[in-house]
């Protein structure tokens, strides 16, 4: 690769919902902070409509609160990673110019089938993967403007796993560092042969950690991560990018 990644001095993490900026790219952001790099976060929605863990935050599931309750789960989680700051897409510095704030939703999703997410049928208006392409770009780029990053890195063209929040955030992403001249990476899958791979296995309690701030959506057991709906994934230590 003509760049390298670890030595990037500043980076934005682009994700689409609390907590995963610790479940896909944890690692690489304890990484990026050990080497003295400025690390920022965007985060696009506040997952408004995902499923809570089965216990004592389970009645917040479906309501106003919820938002608010993973909104404190990512101050833990930011500052465990040690992130210089975190920013929400809609909000200043994170808006065009001359546009009123807007707070994006969470658009939801549906399986198609396992390891594999679609659209949900029933997506509110103010939902992030309904909203204009060019806004959401717009949104995106200036705020890019704005830090001037080194790198930018978010979700593959896939979104991970097909989230139609992380296809939109990696589909206005890619076009914002067009834009701006800034190089862009993407979180690859498992072995990809066309990934840079890092083993960071030494982040592997700092991510732990982290992980455990977002108690409405997961749980640890161990090395793995337990998701709301009983999904079950090894914590992941090892991440693949590939720059556009």
């Amino acid at each position: 690769m003509s760049l390298n990644i670890l030595d990037s001095a500043s980076v934005l993490f682009v994700h689409a919902h609390p907590d995963d900026e610790t479940i896909s790219t944890g690692a690489l952001i304890a990484e990026f902070v050990a080497r003295g790099a400025t690390v920022w976060l965007l985060t696009a929605t506040r997952g408004e409509r995902g499923e809570v863990v089965a216990g004592p935050l389970s009645a917040l599931e479906g309501t106003a609160e919820l938002s608010i309750e993973r909104d404190r789960e990512l101050r833990c989680a930011i500052e465990t990673l040690g992130l210089t700051d975190q920013f929400w897409l809609g909000e200043p510095p994170a808006r065009a110019a001359a546009q009123a704030p807007r707070r994006y939703l969470d658009s939801g999703m549906t399986w198609i089938r396992p390891g594999l997410a679609g659209p949900a049928p029933d997506s509110d208006d103010a939902a992030l993967a309904v909203a204009p392409l060019a806004e959401v770009t717009a949104d995106i780029a200036a705020l890019i403007a704005h830090l001037r990053p080194a790198l930018v890195v978010s979700y593959d063209n896939g979104g991970g796993y097909g989230h139609p929040d992380h296809v939109r955030v990696h589909d206005a992403t890619v076009q914002a560092c067009r834009e701006n001249a800034v190089p862009f990476a993407e979180v690859r899958g498992t072995q990809a042969a066309d990934a840079e791979w890092f083993d960071l296995r030494a982040h592997l309690g700092t991510v732990t950690a982290a992980l455990r701030c977002h108690a409405t959506q997961l749980t640890v057991h161990g090395t793995d991560i337990v998701h709301s709906g009983g999904q079950r994934e090894p914590i992941t230590t090892s991440v693949g990018l590939r720059l556009l």
